[in-house]
């Protein structure tokens, strides 16, 4: 694979075995452990842009990235902070934050000479898939749970990806996924070729006046992972000079890597998953060791709010502040207001990792519910 010049190796996060790009697809070959990118920083002719595995030129954009972050003065009144940011990943082109690792993860499967990508996704990675496959000019394979919404279904198949509609959720279609042709390159949700794109978004979160606290919704803990290695990455080339702390929020009715902050425990299954939050909906998540490290390390801490505290919040963000939260990025401002105390005086990101339309139908429910 051509990698960018400023790339070294990925290494282990777990056994410390390091391996070059083309020998490695998802996980370390030797233990079976998250794989990191290493990079010379020394090597980098953009000090506030992200060093990514794969050289330029090889990347297959659909110009993703550089979202807004909106100034919410009415938000921010309410938890006591002084400003509060809603970085909205709804503008990326398949309107949510799983473009810009796909981007980069479709883009090393083109790199490589494959035929296919293939992934288990809750629904909107799947979607990103098959939009950067048919940018690639490969064909992705997606195995989604029978509860996906319509729109990520629709889609997959409009941008002519390959779709398996698993009956039951998430952990079944992983199944499903598992049992399936493993000549595919895999682009799920353990790819460090995944966090590497997202990583883009924590840079620009901290380029400039950098926010205390940033707020994540979390499913799997990519995104959570991804700006932590942000985080590491500015300090070291002397671009940062602070450690924005980094909270978790996800569904009560889904809470793993909540559970597992703060305690020496490993990240543990989710039993019963329940939550109406689909994205969120991961009982087992990928990276979950690696959004626990973020949260701990950074100061921040986990929250789990109600569903329903989720789905006024993003209510009321619509209509107090003119921002479309998803019920998705709802959980981020229904965690904030639960943490309100810790954010006084402060700046804090909440980011919205999915277009609100894409959600509609849940927040309307909750709406009707109310006899509205």
């Amino acid at each position: 694979m051509e990698t960018s010049p400023a790339f070294r190796e990925f290494a282990c996060a777990d056994c410390e075995e390091t391996f070059d790009a083309d020998e490695i697809e998802l996980r370390c070959p030797a233990c079976g452990g998250l794989l990191v990118a290493r990079y010379d920083h020394d090597l980098r002719t953009e000090p506030t842009r992200p060093p990514l595995p794969l050289a330029r030129e090889r990347r297959h954009s659909l110009d993703e990235g550089e979202t807004p972050a909106t100034d919410c003065p009415t938000l921010a009144d309410e938890i006591g902070a002084d400003r509060l940011l809603l970085k909205d990943e709804g503008r990326n082109p398949t309107g949510a934050v799983t473009d810009r690792g796909l981007a980069v993860a479709v883009s090393a499967g083109a790199a490589v000479g494959a035929d296919a990508v293939s992934l288990p996704t809750t629904g909107n990675g799947g979607q990103s898939a098959a939009a950067y496959a048919g940018r690639a000019g490969v064909t992705a394979h997606s195995y989604v749970p029978s509860r996906c919404p319509f729109v990520n279904k629709a889609m997959i198949n409009v941008h002519g990806g390959e779709m398996n509609v698993v009956e039951g959720r998430y952990p079944d279609a992983l199944a499903a996924y598992e049992d399936s042709d493993g000549a595919r390159f895999p682009v799920g949700p353990s790819s460090p070729y995944r966090r590497a794109g997202v990583k883009r978004l924590g840079y620009e979160l901290l380029t400039g006046p950098a926010p205390s606290a940033i707020v994540v919704p979390t499913g799997h803990g990519i995104v959570l992972a991804a700006i932590h290695t942000a985080i590491e990455e500015l300090r070291e080339t002397g671009a940062l000079d602070v450690t924005p702390r980094l909270y978790a929020a996800q569904p009560a009715g889904c809470a793993p890597i909540v559970d597992a902050c703060g305690t020496a425990d490993a990240v543990a299954a989710t039993e019963q998953p329940d939550t109406i939050v689909g994205p969120l909906e991961v009982p087992d998540p990928a990276v979950g060791s690696l959004a626990v490290a973020a949260v701990d390390e950074t100061g921040g801490r986990g929250v789990a709010v109600s569903d329903s505290d989720a789905l006024q919040a993003a209510v009321d963000a619509a209509g107090t502040a003119g921002v479309e939260l998803s019920a998705t990025g709802g959980v981020a401002l229904a965690g904030a207001r639960e943490l309100a105390a810790e954010f006084e005086g402060e700046t804090v990101a909440l980011v919205n990792p999915v277009a609100g339309s894409k959600e509609d139908d849940l927040l309307r429910s909750h709406l009707m519910s109310q006899g509205i």
